[in-house]
């Protein structure tokens, strides 16, 4: 995700809660919509390459403002900046423990 400029990218762990559909949550955002999806189709490219898995389903490419990757266990989410301020997942996933990346 950093290496196409993303900002804001944290990963929370949810596996200590309850009512989670996944083990982490990996979120970051972009200014735009073409910079969402060149950080999705980087993510899918990685994540094949490195850990070789492939993407179980995938939602918002079409639209861009926020993509959702979904691997079963990890679920990375990209938004355009916006979006994120106004869904802040965070705030409802505020008792994960989350890490920041620079």
């Amino acid at each position: 995700m950093l290496d196409k400029k993303a900002q804001g990218v944290c990963s929370m762990d949810l596996r200590k809660l309850d009512t989670t559909i996944c083990d982490y949550f990996v979120i970051c955002h972009a200014d735009s919509g073409v910079q969402v999806a060149a950080i999705a189709d980087h993510v899918e490219e990685q994540m094949a390459l490195k850990a070789r898995r492939q993407v179980r389903r995938s939602q918002g490419k079409e639209n861009r403002f926020w993509v959702i990757l979904d691997y079963s266990d990890i679920v990375v989410h990209i938004f355009q900046t916006e979006y994120r301020r106004f869904y802040r997942l965070e705030d409802l996933w505020a008792d994960a423990v989350t890490q920041h990346f620079n």
